[in-house]
């Protein structure tokens, strides 16, 4: 079993009668690319901030490697390579002399990785940073971010402003740490992209945390679509806690959470005419949080 590198336990922020972030609590193994979802205001910048030490917690705690988060923020700070959601860069300055400034501020950064990643994401370091486009700049604090050897990588949203194929390029170099053993929080509006590259996400929702799934996980479900020409077969025992059915007149809708197998054995037997089969995937699943009426959220977990 992994261990534990983040430990938040019902972290809680308030800014007057406004709560940020409501009693979250999120285990983070090391090693494991986790990622982050909600619409603005959903509490997600506030997490990570709180993780951080950049804020202190109304009520609840966060460890990053054993480390109190606000207690110990110098010696977390050691630990975390941070980008932003708004990162903020020198203009007065060309690109490749900011890249050797930053790297001389850690002693695990190397500016040799940092010139390459910049390459990889077809930065020109030339360039100044007051002359650069937005896009160009977020390359550029990527560079920063990620040529260092941290234990821990805290992405805020970082293919904003970016085109497809660097946007590609950069769940590499997230890949990447991974395999060198090194945890990322990645928090980003754009589902494929946490579904493709993250091992666990947890959504949340008006500063709470409403739902933790394993993607190992999502990718076994499914949603079966069929027309009937009669009534369904009755359901094995097996199948009776885990499928959810819905059914209007001549159509069915079935999700299943696990293996199709028995479920297609059953549905052999059934008075079928035309049926589809399709992955139930991250946006469903996000959809049932944050495409709906405003109610209060209810807590959910599948680990």
């Amino acid at each position: 079993m992994s261990a534990k590198l983040i430990q938040a336990r019902s972290l809680t922020k308030k800014f007057g009668g406004f709560t940020a972030l409501d009693r979250c609590s999120i285990e983070i193994d090391e090693g494991e690319v986790f990622g982050l979802l909600g619409p603005n205001g959903a509490g997600k910048s506030t997490f990570l901030r709180l993780l951080l030490g950049f804020l202190k917690p109304t009520s609840g705690s966060a460890e990053i490697g054993g480390l109190d988060c606000l207690q110990q923020r110098v010696e977390v700070h050691r630990m975390v390579s941070y980008l932003p959601g708004d990162a903020r860069l020198f203009r007065m300055m060309r690109a490749r002399k900011m890249l050797a400034i930053f790297c001389g501020f850690r002693e695990d950064a190397s500016f040799e990785k940092a010139v390459e990643i910049a390459d990889r994401l077809e930065l020109d370091l030339s360039r100044w940073v007051g002359l650069m486009s937005t896009g160009m700049r977020q390359k550029l604090a990527l560079a920063i971010t990620l040529c260092s050897q941290t234990p821990l990588v805290i992405l805020d949203e970082p293919t904003a402003n970016l085109d497809p194929t660097v946007r590609g390029r950069v769940m590499e170099l997230v890949n990447e740490a991974k395999a060198s053993g090194r945890t990322v929080i990645f928090s980003s509006h754009v589902l494929p992209e946490i579904e493709d590259t993250c091992d666990r996400v947890g959504i949340l929702r008006a500063g709470q945390l409403v739902h933790l799934e394993s993607m190992s996980r999502l990718k076994k479900q499914h949603r079966i679509l069929a027309n009937l020409k009669g009534d369904l077969p009755e359901l094995p025992e097996g199948l009776r806690e885990s499928l959810v059915i819905k059914q209007n007149g001549s159509s069915v809708q079935i999700e299943t959470p696990g293996e199709l197998s028995a479920v297609l054995r059953w549905l052999s037997a059934a008075p079928i005419s035309d049926v589809y089969i399709q992955p139930v995937g991250l946006q469903a699943v996000y959809d049932r949080f944050h495409h709906q009426p405003t109610v209060a959220p209810q807590r959910e977990a599948a680990v």
